[in-house]
């Protein structure tokens, strides 16, 4: 079984966790009614996605 020999410095732990963070949602305008929505999904506000009427969605 692998046990390390030395402890690892909090240098070392920390440079290899330089990457696990939250990135904050990508999102882009919707072309029907301009509000934000994430890509590649159907618009929550309108229904609509690459124009077209997906979810009817009720006035």
């Amino acid at each position: 079984m692998a046990v390390p020999k030395r402890k690892v410095s909090k240098q070392r732990r920390n440079k290899r966790r330089t990457h696990y963070k939250l990135n904050a949602p990508e999102l882009v305008p919707c072309p029907q009614c301009h509000s934000l929505r994430a890509p590649h999904r159907v618009c929550k506000e309108c229904g609509y996605y690459k124009g077209v009427e997906v979810i009817k969605m009720e006035a």
